[in-house]
């Protein structure tokens, strides 16, 4: 295994950055990028790298969201006392939420080992790349969604975090995964873009808990010697264009364009097909 030098900190941060929230995967191309650095996934640099990047693309959704977050805590606060008259619009999202959350983390849990596995494989990577540009070019065919919050199923929210779930596998993109799905089962679009990153939060922190576990897991002289340069760059640069990407994501969404990334990861997919 190489030295993870500075300029490979950089490059898999921006990859990070950019491909957690562009409906293109962040695991599919940190996966194919470590092979072709001939870095080792499961080496401390890497477990560390993964760890400070989620945090890092987690505060980026926490300032691009910033506003949206305090207005919905604000609302939620308000529907919270018993005088409130109106419709619980922030509890039934809060909700939804929860209900998301769990297929998630239980398919995260049990196919933890087969998920490591899948990593090492540029075909499944290619697979998934391929269902995810499936997904994006559908998304494009549908008449555009009309159903707010009052008319989405309960059952919906199941769906979108198995959606979630199933993009735990490397090349099947979160973003793209659970916007899609919403768009499906006709929820609007502003709506589905900002349900996506509400459930976000906790699956990268799910993430992070589980990688910090197999981190400890490791013999402490594995972790003295780590230089944490690269992995503070890698964190910066992961935060910088978490935050263009996820501006640029949710204006695509807005606008109905979102299909568009679909040939991108179609032609990934080729060319990850190509050279295995």
């Amino acid at each position: 295994m190489s030295e993870f030098s500075y300029l490979q900190g950089l490059v898999l941060g921006i990859l990070q950055g950019l491909a957690e929230f562009l409906p293109i995967s962040s695991s599919g191309h940190l996966a194919l990028a470590q092979q072709a650095m001939g870095l080792d996934a499961g080496s401390p640099p890497m477990l560390l790298f993964d760890i400070i990047t989620h945090v890092a693309t987690l505060a980026a959704v926490g300032l691009v969201f910033a506003v949206t977050f305090q207005r919905y805590l604000r609302r939620l606060i308000r529907e919270s006392s018993s005088s409130f008259a109106g419709r619980r619009f922030a509890w039934r999202v809060a909700g939804y939420g929860v209900l998301a959350s769990i297929p998630t983390a239980l398919i995260g849990l049990f196919l933890n080992d087969t998920i490591k596995t899948a990593f090492g494989s540029p075909r499944v990577i290619a697979v998934g790349l391929v269902t995810t540009g499936c997904l994006l070019w559908v998304i494009g065919r549908i008449p555009r969604p009309r159903r707010g919050w009052r008319r989405f199923p309960w059952w919906g929210a199941l769906v979108v975090g198995v959606a979630q779930g199933i993009a735990i596998f490397p090349g099947v993109s979160r973003s793209g995964s659970t916007i899609c799905v919403a768009l499906l089962l006709g929820l609007k679009r502003r709506w589905a873009g900002e349900f996506s990153f509400f459930i976000a939060a906790p699956a990268i922190i799910g993430a992070a808990i589980l990688e910090t576990k197999d981190t400890l897991e490791l013999p402490v002289g594995n972790l003295a010697d780590i230089s944490w340069g690269p992995l503070g760059l890698g964190a910066l640069s992961a935060f910088i264009s978490g935050v263009v990407a996820l501006k640029i994501l949710l204006g695509t969404v807005r606008a109905g364009r979102l299909q568009f990334f679909c040939y991108y990861c179609w032609v990934l997919a080729l060319v990850v097909l190509a050279i295995a």
